[in-house]
């Protein structure tokens, strides 16, 4: 299996700001991967400097082999990328879009591949009509078939199902499931953690422009397995002092980490001596969200190797 992606100590200053930090990782052929972060992580800036719109100050980045500088015209073919905003020139058709974004990559005569595309993402019915008339989730359907039109072999996927409802969401997630089946890579940015749970192989996290987290999905989840207690509050009473100092929330509605099932009853007791009203109470599995959140407050790396 070669490598789709290399990122090679990547550094990317803006004035008073180091958005990249020396970022490192490589994606394999064929990989489902997410890519995570808290907003101003540095996201973005890595996906910018990978489609060439924006120069790394320092380090090096590749697409199948292709330096996204000194072999930019290669490397731009083989990336396909879904952007956050909702880009669109106003005076066209969703077809003649297609069309046109074809054109760019010198390719002709693919209305076959337009018409699959435009099947998979239902936008068939909307093929003739103007862009500035399409719905939000609509435009964001046709900036998807745009990244495909021209067979990328790596596609990238920034924010896709941002503020689009669930029935696109997932036909969407069917199509590229597909694409990645026949062994296109996907490289998946998103706040919808499940989303990258139940899709990505392999995860990264960023903050604050550095690589703080980079496994398998099932050993990240692995590595902080456990349960958490979710529990609202009546009363004035807190949370016992044992369990307050590791417990998230506010206003009688906190959740707890458990270092095993046998803590469940403590917890309940301390409550229950402190003279606390339990009015409801969850008891879950660790899932991506929580591991998201250790890492994010731990501070500490958790790269487990480039390739995994």
């Amino acid at each position: 299996m070669g490598i789709a992606v290399s990122i090679e100590q990547v550094v990317k200053d803006f004035p008073g700001l180091r958005a990249l930090d020396g970022v490192s990782l490589e994606i394999a052929e064929g990989e489902f991967f997410g890519l995570l972060g808290p907003n101003g992580a540095g996201k973005t800036t890595l996906i910018s400097c990978l489609a060439g719109l924006v120069r790394p100050t320092a380090g090096r980045l590749s697409i199948l082999g292709h330096d996204v500088i000194g072999d930019y015209r290669q490397a731009r073919r083989q990336l396909g990328v879904v952007p956050q905003e909702l880009v669109f020139d106003p005076f066209f058709s969703v077809r003649e879009t297609l069309r046109f974004q074809s054109g760019y990559y010198g390719i002709r005569n693919n209305d076959d591949w337009i018409d699959e595309i435009l099947d998979a993402l239902d936008l068939t019915a909307k093929a003739e009509t103007n862009m500035r008339r399409l719905s939000g989730g609509m435009k964001r359907r046709v900036l998807v078939a745009q990244a495909l039109v021209h067979r990328p072999p790596v596609i990238v996927l920034d924010e896709p199902t941002a503020g689009v409802d669930v029935e696109l969401r997932q036909s969407l997630w069917q199509f590229i499931r597909r694409l990645n089946q026949d062994g296109h890579t996907v490289i998946l940015t998103t706040h919808y953690l499940e989303e990258a749970e139940a899709l990505c192989g392999r995860i990264a996290m960023l903050k604050q422009g550095r690589l703080v987290a980079l496994d398998s999905t099932h050993n990240l989840l692995a590595r902080y397995s456990g349960h958490t207690l979710t529990l609202r509050l009546g009363g004035k009473a807190g949370l016992p002092a044992p369990f307050a100092g590791k417990a998230t929330g506010a206003e009688g509605r906190w959740t707890i980490r458990l270092g095993n099932l046998a803590e469940v009853e403590a917890v309940l007791a301390g409550v229950r001596a402190a003279g606390g009203v339990i009015e409801d109470m969850q008891l879950a599995q660790t899932d991506l969200e929580d591991v998201f959140v250790s890492v994010m407050q731990d501070g500490k790396s958790d790269v487990a190797g480039v390739m995994r």
